[in-house]
């Protein structure tokens, strides 16, 4: 019996050593959190979809704090939330914050199946990230898109596809919320993220290929050859010839399409601008006038026409 007891008292002082030594570490080494942390991270949507450059919503959120503590919080923007969850936790942080503008995901490839005819066959992993290890694909441009759907994959929002009939991604501007996830995804870059634009208006190069002139039109049928008649045609020196690519600068960009008209190989693609009204015809002469009423006339009424004009 006095062996039990002995026991439970010795197990009973352990414990309490053990409590007051836990109590002592907790307080001397106790982390302090700042509870705008937690507010921050209610405020933001949740999506951990990296597209800020930190690993989750958590991390941002640790960020944007951090930041607010220095006096800026410039250069820090939860793309899925966009100015409005931005305002937010500006107006939490006691902070202001600039207006950023919104971003879409872009495809810069239109080597369609007709314009960019397969080669090869691959059998591998049906992966963008395997198939661009093996080579340049089942085409012969080794810089377009793959069309494997690794895009599709990353994608948490379902706003990018895989058209079949083309075998190109296509982004869904309404679900699309700029993370960058479907542009990190893609092994050769064909997918850019870029201002959304007035109205969601944008001009771009549809073309990622760097290969010349020659070489990428053996390729594909609308590649960019590098002619630089868009450059020359642009006046806000928008547009810059590098590696035999042309890139349209989005901040120096006016919209005015006129590249688009100038490119021979219809690489420069303009989106969701109106269709061009069809200009009216105009004669300048009454003798055109003349002709253009003959020509709207049946030949039986031409025939009566002109033997009046004879009997006058």
């Amino acid at each position: 019996m006095n062996f039990i007891l002995s026991a439970v008292l010795v197990l009973g002082a352990i414990a309490l050593v053990s409590a007051v030594i836990l109590y002592v570490c907790s307080k001397k080494f106790a982390v302090k959190e700042d509870p705008r942390l937690g507010q921050v991270v209610e405020v933001l949507p949740g999506a951990n979809c990296g597209g800020c450059g930190f690993a989750g919503c958590s991390g941002l959120a640790g960020a944007l704090v951090k930041a607010a503590d220095a006096g800026s919080l410039e250069g820090l923007m939860c793309p899925v939330g966009g100015s409005e969850v931005m305002g937010k936790v500006a107006d939490l942080l006691g902070m202001a914050i600039a207006n950023t503008e919104a971003k879409v995901a872009v495809v810069r490839c239109n080597g369609t199946c007709e314009l960019r005819q397969r080669i090869a066959s691959y059998d591998g992993l049906r992966t963008c990230t395997a198939m661009h290890a093996t080579g340049a694909g089942e085409t012969g441009c080794g810089f377009g898109c793959l069309g494997c759907g690794d895009c599709v994959a990353a994608c948490q929002f379902d706003a990018i596809h895989i058209n079949e009939e083309t075998g190109l991604p296509e982004v869904d501007e309404e679900k699309c919320t700029g993370c960058g996830a479907c542009s990190k995804a893609c092994p050769r870059n064909v997918i850019e993220l870029r201002k959304k634009g007035p109205k969601g208006r944008r001009v771009y190069v549809r073309c990622v290929n760097k290969d010349k002139g020659a070489a990428a039109m053996k390729a594909c049928k609308a590649a960019c050859i590098g002619c630089g008649k868009c450059a020359k045609e642009c006046k806000f020196e928008a547009i810059t010839i590098a590696n035999n690519l042309s890139y349209i600068d989005p901040d120096k960009c006016r919209m005015c399409k006129k590249c688009v008209e100038a490119c021979p190989t219809h690489a420069i693609i303009a989106v969701n601008f109106p269709a061009p009204k069809p200009k009216p015809v105009v004669a300048d002469k009454p003798e055109a006038v003349a002709a253009s009423a003959t020509e709207t006339k049946t030949p039986q009424e031409q025939t009566i026409t002109k033997e009046k004009e004879d009997k006058a």
